[in-house]
C-alpha cells in the first residue's frame, strides 16, 4: 500500500473546498475531489493536477445513501484507505433580503434541506468512510462549521455576528454537537475529529461578500487535517484558536 497520504474532501470543486483539496495537494496529500457535478469536478481535478497535485474526481451527493457508498467503493479501489475526511460540503438554504432567515415565518422543508445536508450529510459521509479511516495509522476528520454555531456568541449581545439566520445557523451547532459525540466515541483512539470555521470568505455561498479570500479560510481546516498524533480533538476552532460553543 502506497505510504502517500489519502484525503477526501467533499465539496471541493470550488471555493473553500476546492482550496482545503489545494493546500493538502501541495503538501503531497493525494487528493480525491468529492462533488456531485461531474463538469466542475472534472476541471478542479485538472486544474489540482495542473498545479502538480495528485488528484481524481469522486461523484459524491453526501445527501445520497448509494452515492456515498459507491464512493467509499471508489476510494478503497482507487487507494485502498482514507487518512483524512474534509466535511465541508454544505448549503445555507433560501435567504431572505438582507440574508436573513426569519425564524418567524421559516419554510420547514427549507429547514429540512438545511438539517439533510449539513448534518444528516456529514454523518452519512462519516460513517461510510470509517472502514476506509480505519486503516490509516493516523485519520482525521474536520468538519467544516462557521462561528455562527456558536451559541455562546450569538447570545452576547455586544458581540457581532451578523443577520439571523435560522435554517443555516443552527445546522451548523448541530453539526459541532454531533463532531463532540464522534469524538467522544472515538476517546481513546488514533482519531482525531474537530470543527474549523472559515471565517466571512468571498465565494459564491456569500455573493462574494466577505474580507477573507478562499485560501484564507481554507487554512483552519487544513492545519486541522495535518495534525499531529498528540493534537486537540472534539473542539472548534478558527485561525485564532478556539472558539466557545
Amino acid at each position: 500500500m502506497s505510504e502517500t497520504k489519502i484525503a477526501l474532501v467533499t465539496g471541493a470543486n470550488k471555493g473553500i473546498g476546492y482550496e482545503i483539496a489545494a493546500g493538502l495537494g501541495a503538501l503531497g496529500y493525494r487528493v480525491a475531489v468529492g462533488a456531485r457535478d461531474e463538469a466542475r469536478r472534472e476541471s478542479a481535478v485538472e486544474k489540482l493536477r495542473a498545479a502538480g497535485a495528485d488528484a481524481f474526481g469522486v461523484p459524491l451527493d453526501v445527501t445520497g445513501d448509494r452515492s456515498v457508498t459507491d464512493a467509499a467503493e471508489l476510494i478503497e479501489a482507487r487507494a485502498g484507505r482514507l487518512d483524512v475526511l474534509v466535511n465541508n460540503a454544505g448549503i445555507s438554504g433560501e435567504m431572505g433580503p438582507g440574508w436573513v432567515q426569519d425564524p418567524t415565518t421559516l419554510d420547514l422543508d427549507l429547514v429540512r434541506t438545511v438539517v439533510e445536508t449539513n448534518v444528516i450529510g456529514v454523518i452519512r459521509v462519516t460513517n461510510a468512510m470509517l472502514p476506509l479511516l480505519r486503516r490509516s495509522p493516523s485519520p482525521r476528520i474536520v468538519n467544516v462549521s462557521s462561528s455562527v454555531a456558536s451559541l455562546t456568541r450569538q447570545a452576547d449581545p455586544d458581540i457581532e455576528v451578523g443577520p439571523i439566520m435560522a435554517a443555516y445557523a443552527p445546522t451548523k451547532s448541530y453539526l459541532n454537537a454531533v463532531t463532540v459525540q464522534y469524538a467522544r466515541q472515538f476517546a481513546g483512539t488514533n482519531i482525531l475529529i474537530n470543527a474549523a470555521c472559515p471565517g466571512l470568505v468571498a465565494t459564491d455561498f456569500t455573493g462574494f461578500l466577505g474580507p477573507r479570500t478562499p485560501e484564507q479560510g481554507a487554512a483552519t481546516a487544513i492545519r486541522l487535517a495535518t495534525l499531529p498524533d498528540d493534537g486537540p480533538t472534539g473542539s472548534f476552532f478558527e485561525d485564532d484558536g478556539v472558539i466557545p460553543w
